[in-house]
């Protein structure tokens, strides 16, 4: 199958083509601006289907939304006419098409221009009015709000908001890519005459803002945002797209002595944190014990002991640990434990506690193994 893209250079387009080849699609046939007309004949001539994606909208001028999203489009019809080819054609509208402004009425007249082909060549048309699009690989500065939020935040630089209650619905990059695909595979989503992503976010203005500002604090407090919540497992990925290429890296505070280190790595809301502990060679630490607070470790370098006792009992149990088998070793309440390095160098272990640590409420009480 041959497939065209038009606006193969464009935010959605790259996304596109780089799922297509990623799915075992190979003959992507790509139109972007510089695209010669000869090319773009022959690519209409050859196409079993077209991807219309390419339109105009943050032009200098107002005429250029005509020229762009309907010209193009009219440019786009003729040549598949002119070579009799009836293939289905995609066109990614917007939702301002049902609204009165010149952008919308440029997009409302190629929805129509693709809707009287389809009738005329008896041919599919599948258009998609889409609403803001957020997600990697968009232009900060140029058409989205969210790519320009998290460009800036990410470098410091101040954004403008002018109003913080303004409702925006949303959809993710990855979400569109799936649904147009499944418009390739005819297992579209259709709502009347149109087609729709299925899955969309509503908020407002100010919570994106809010949580933009918190991704930057996370890597300062070593947290992670709520991945259970959509919309912020999306938003995190697309800021992190955006950081400064020398500032993907953030250093971590280690607690240093004599007897190795301990690093908080991961902090997250309601999964508790991730540390790394370093042992030195003969060093024993912990001998304590906790009520509610558990933990998991897993030693990733090195071999030592994890050793268990009951508070009211003097029975000790041991578990012999090394990273050359990886294993985790729970550690139950009302147990004191302690660990010891066995080798001759560093002892590394990954440590999990299912809550964050409160200075004012450690549940921590020393007593030896």
């Amino acid at each position: 199958m041959k497939i065209l893209v038009t606006g193969s250079k464009g935010f959605i387009g790259k996304n596109l083509i780089a799922e297509l080849r990623n799915r075992g699609y190979k003959n992507i046939l790509e139109c972007h601006r510089d695209t010669d007309y000869t090319l773009l004949e022959e690519y209409c001539e050859k196409a079993d289907f077209v991807f219309h994606l390419a339109g105009v909208n943050r032009p200098q001028n107002e005429e250029e939304f005509d020229e762009g999203n309907l010209g193009f489009t009219s440019t786009l019809i003729n040549i598949l006419e002119k070579y009799e080819n009836d293939c289905p054609v995609i066109f990614t509208s917007s939702t301002q098409a049902m609204l009165d402004n010149a952008y919308g009425s440029s997009k409302r007249a190629a929805e129509d221009l693709i809707f009287t082909h389809a009738k005329y060549s008896n041919s599919k048309a599948l258009i998609y009015r889409l609403p803001n699009v957020f997600g990697k690989w968009c232009k900060p500065n140029y058409n989205s709000a969210i790519a320009t939020f998290c460009y800036n935040v990410a470098r410091n630089l101040p954004i403008m908001v002018n109003n913080p209650s303004t409702n925006m619905n949303l959809v993710y990059i990855d979400d569109v890519i799936e649904e147009l695909i499944h418009g390739l595979g005819d297992n579209q989503n259709i709502s009347g005459s149109f087609c729709e992503v299925p899955t969309s976010h509503t908020t407002t203005l100010g919570e994106i803002v809010e949580l933009i500002k918190s991704f930057k604090k996370s890597r300062e407090e070593r947290s992670i945002p709520n991945m259970n919540d959509a919309l912020s497992k999306k938003l995190y990925s697309t800021y992190l797209s955006y950081l400064p290429e020398d500032q993907f890296s953030y250093d971590l505070k280690m607690n240093v002595d004599q007897r190795g280190s301990f690093t908080e790595f991961i902090k997250t809301v309601d999964r508790g944190q991730v540390s790394i502990n370093v042992s030195k060679p003969g060093i024993t630490k912990g001998n304590h014990w906790h009520h509610t607070k558990n933990e998991k470790f897993l030693v990733v370098s090195g071999h030592g002991v994890v050793r268990f006792r009951k508070i009211d009992s003097e029975e000790v149990i041991e578990y012999f640990v090394s990273g050359e088998k990886m294993e985790v070793v729970d550690v139950p309440t009302g147990y004191t434990h302690n660990i010891e390095n066995l080798g001759e160098t560093d002892m590394v272990t990954v440590m999990w506690a299912n809550e964050l640590f409160n200075p004012e409420k450690p549940d921590t009480y020393y007593l030896e193994v």
